[in-house]
């Protein structure tokens, strides 16, 4: 076993397919930031609020004021800087650490993709992407013509995009293998009907057959593509069905650039020759000389020098933690999608439709005078909408209104959370224990005992 994995680890492949990936990466991440600024999502969503909800761990990460738009024109310029290959590892250090600060300075902005985004852009950190048609090559050309061993990369740096991209979709067709979402087609079943207007498909997706085929289908396709991906011979079958799949999910749900990252994503998967026709086509349009590219696969691998094994651990350490970190859950007790102890950062994308009113009691310890608080006074409606079925924000946001109204004067100050949440559709029922005090529970990785049980039960992964 040792032998076979030293061969594996010392075999070269095309630095091409890498080259691609790092191409299509920087230039729709550059996108997503100019759509980002474009729609005014940095005032409404960082500079507008008076407070933020921070990650457990990572409360110092916070909007900078008018410095904010700093960070994003930082992102920008790296993921530019990425796409060309100028400074790559530079450039992709910059890049993750400013749109990971992005992600980190409101909780309330989480979702699935971003967090894919900063992950793959650790794991290009570590990756030799500015190997072939880069800027990075272009400066050292004459070195580049002399040794045509700079085509070539460890064939791990490939593999470990494919073995990434796995890991998502089969995490997300196992957290679909749930009663909800296969027997009673939720919440598709919630959110379909509403997409009545879309052209040609609209007058269908009120039909409950319609519900449960999309529900079958999708868990099917997040399972299985990966195989038909690596399967040469069902390769453009499975490409044509990631095309169709998340364009259709463009459609139904706004869910940003995330589709068009996937299906780009998914070129990984075909041969180096592939991917050496888009290197000659994108040089065309830009002038890239022609004498530095490659125009055939290399016929035979030779065993790579000098393995960068520093970045083999690392990326390894990733890609483990990938594979373990989702299923903390079963740490918890208690129905995942009603806690969500364990939810987030576990490739769980579009599970549920939870819903939820929450109110805050103030009592004075001293006095013993109380009032209702105005969400309204504090949070935005979008903050306010995610704190109201989410336990962690309403902790946080109870401690916020702990440490407001001490300011004012108040002495001894309890906060009792009133919450009803409803979710997939059922009934809304009390979510916190209302006798409980939440300015006096700690935030911690621990259960969460002032959640109220689920009255009902979803089998389930």
């Amino acid at each position: 076993m040792r032998k076979l994995f030293r061969s594996y680890v010392n075999q070269n492949t095309e630095a091409a397919p890498l080259a691609v990936f790092r191409i299509f990466f920087g230039l729709l991440m550059f996108v997503s930031i100019m759509r980002f600024w474009y729609h005014g999502w940095i005032e409404t969503l960082y500079l507008e609020p008076i407070f933020h909800f921070s990650y457990f761990g990572f409360e110092w990460v916070k909007p900078i004021g008018s410095a904010t738009y700093f960070i994003f024109i930082l992102c920008a310029i790296s993921s530019l800087l990425v796409m060309v290959g100028y400074k790559y590892r530079w450039a992709m250090l910059l890049f993750f650490l400013s749109f990971t600060y992005i992600e980190l300075m409101d909780k309330t902005t989480y979702l699935n993709h971003y967090y894919f985004i900063s992950v793959l852009s650790f794991i290009l950190l570590f990756l030799p992407a500015n190997k072939y048609f880069s800027l990075d090559v272009l400066i050292n050309q004459r070195k580049v013509v002399a040794d045509f061993g700079s085509y070539e990369v460890p064939k791990w740096t490939i593999d470990c995009l494919k073995l990434f991209l796995a890991i998502v979709y089969v995490y997300a067709g196992l957290a679909k293998l749930n009663s909800d979402w296969l027997l009673e087609a939720l919440p598709l079943k919630i959110w379909l009907p509403s997409k009545f207007e879309i052209p040609i498909i609209g007058g269908l997706l009120g039909e409950p057959w319609v519900h449960y085929a999309f529900s079958w289908f999708g868990a099917a396709y997040d399972l299985f593509i990966p195989l038909l991906l690596f399967w040469k011979p069902t390769r453009w079958f499975a490409f044509i069905l990631v095309v169709i799949f998340h364009l259709l999910t463009r459609v139904l749900f706004p869910i940003g650039m995330f589709p068009y990252i996937m299906i780009v994503a998914t070129l990984i998967f075909f041969d180096a020759k592939f991917h050496l026709k888009i290197c000659r086509l994108i040089a065309k349009l830009v002038r890239y000389p022609s004498a530095i590219l490659r125009k055939e696969p290399i016929v035979s691998s030779k065993k790579m020098k000098n393995i960068p094994k520093f970045s083999l651990v690392v990326v390894s350490l990733v890609l483990i933690v990938q594979l373990l970190f989702p299923w903390r859950h079963l740490l918890y007790p208690g129905e995942l999608f009603w806690t969500e102890q364990g939810y987030r950062f576990s490739w769980r994308v579009m599970l549920m439709e939870k819903t939820g009113y929450a109110q805050f009691k103030i009592v004075d310890g001293n006095t013993g005078k109380w009032f209702y608080v105005d969400n309204s006074d504090f949070l935005t409606p979008f903050q306010e909408k995610q704190m109201s079925f989410q336990p962690d924000f309403i902790l946080e946001y109870a401690h916020y209104l702990c440490r407001h109204f001490e300011r004012q004067g108040h002495q001894e100050v309890a906060v009792y959370g009133e919450v009803q949440v409803s979710l997939n559709g059922r009934l809304s029922t009390p979510f916190v224990d209302s006798t409980i005090n939440l300015a006096q529970e700690k935030e911690s990785f621990k259960h969460k005992t002032w959640i109220l049980p689920f009255k009902d039960e979803i089998k389930g992964l």
